[in-house]
């Protein structure tokens, strides 16, 4: 029998996703679940997406261009702009969510056994597309607590070497829900500046922002162009995870170019979805303005439960729609599988991420889960009772 591919076999699975079957038996137990696992929006689908939808009459469904329908790539562009980031059409490719992106600007930046340094915990995913092409990634720490914000230039900077292409930002940051200072961000545009590398910046959640602060785009700082990509996504702007709609976006032509390549290798984006998001972009600000104030409703529900048990971890996470805590365990792997095996509270567990996985530094993020609060306020709000209860329960039996 043929072995398997050893970077197959060393590809970590989902933390996100990989109890699904622990939380299947749980539901034909009968026990119903709240999932804080995942980041899926609980919010509607824009009605102007569902009226597109109901009107789209093309009699065939065809290939779009490699890089995007026109409209598209106009529509991202005037949004940039509105945000006085000065892309236009050309400077963007449309891509099957951002998930692509991030593959895509890898492959454009890496050779196999180059590296790209990202400061940990780090979305999980990334690491896979980092293992599928040969890409080393490279771990600056961040701590709970300093609410997982950047360290000083000399800890990023002792972590560049000569197989050093590019660093990775995301902010607002998932895992964690850090949104980064000025500061922060300048002292990494000096760097990519100072030893000539790539920057990658995750701004998916730029509107998702709390407590009166503001998102600060990579791409207002002087000297970024044209090293900067820009890694997006609709999924939770839009609330329409399913729909797999993401861009990249640089003033970089030669790399443009470069990583049409990718996209016509896998032909095109999907068509339909296309077309059918284009009318949700006039009314983005107005839109996204309404969804960040339920998440701060929601991210100060989660901060009050968690608060009242001293023994958890709980940073003050300022955006996006996570945050990743501290518990009192030894493997939050083996509370998360406790919780969905053992634990229920009038027939109801929570189910959250163990967060050993978003970390590349072995032994770290042992102790820690994400939660990401995309439930209403009442089913939040119990869901992180029973959350916080079984955080007791498990430390007299354990």
């Amino acid at each position: 029998m043929p072995l398997l591919s050893h970077r197959i076999q060393s590809a970590v699975a989902s933390p996100l996703r990989k109890y699904i079957p622990l939380a299947e038996a749980a539901k034909e137990r009968g026990t119903s679940i709240y999932h804080l696992n995942i980041g899926q929006p609980d919010l509607a689908i824009p009605e102007k997406m569902m009226k597109s939808i109901r009107a789209f009459d093309h009699k065939v469904l065809p290939y779009s261009h490699s890089a995007g329908i026109a409209e598209l790539r106009d529509a991202w562009a005037q949004y940039y702009q509105s945000y006085n980031i000065p892309f236009t059409r050309d400077d963007i490719l449309v891509t099957t969510g951002g998930s692509e992106a991030m593959l895509f600007s890898l492959l454009a930046v890496c050779d196999p056994g180059d590296e790209i340094i990202v400061f940990e915990p780090v979305y999980s995913n990334y690491k896979m597309y980092a293992a599928m092409l040969n890409v080393v990634l490279v771990p600056v720490p961040c701590s709970a607590e300093s609410g997982y914000h950047l360290p000083v230039r000399a800890e990023i900077e002792k972590r560049v070497s000569e197989k050093t292409r590019a660093i990775l930002v995301v902010n607002p940051n998932n895992p964690t829900g850090t949104v980064y200072t000025d500061d922060e961000l300048k002292t990494v545009v000096d760097i990519v500046n100072a030893h000539d590398l790539f920057l990658l910046a995750d701004e998916t959640y730029r509107e998702i922002v709390f407590d009166g602060e503001t998102h600060r785009s990579l791409f207002s700082f002087e000297g970024v162009n044209p090293r900067a990509i820009m890694i997006d996504s609709v999924s939770k702007r839009f609330n329409i995870c399913g729909s797999r709609m993401g861009c990249i976006a640089s003033r970089n032509k030669d790399l443009i170019t470069n990583m049409l390549k990718a996209g016509q290798a896998r032909l095109s984006p999907p068509t339909l979805d296309q077309y059918v998001i284009l009318d949700l972009f006039p009314d983005v600000k107005e839109y996204t303005k309404r969804v960040c104030k339920i998440y701060e409703e929601r991210r100060n529900v989660v901060l009050g439960i968690l608060k009242s048990e001293p023994s958890i971890v709980t940073p003050h996470p300022k955006g996006a729609f996570y945050i990743m805590i501290g518990l009192p365990v030894a493997s939050a792997d083996d509370f998360v599988k406790w919780m969905l095996n053992d634990f229920s509270r009038n027939g109801k567990t929570t189910m959250v991420s163990p967060c050993e996985d978003f970390y590349i530094t072995p032994g770290k993020g042992k102790n820690e889960i994400r939660i990401a609060y995309v439930l209403e306020t009442d089913q939040l709000k119990d869901a992180m009772e029973i959350l916080v209860d079984g955080v007791r329960e498990y430390q007299k039996n354990h």
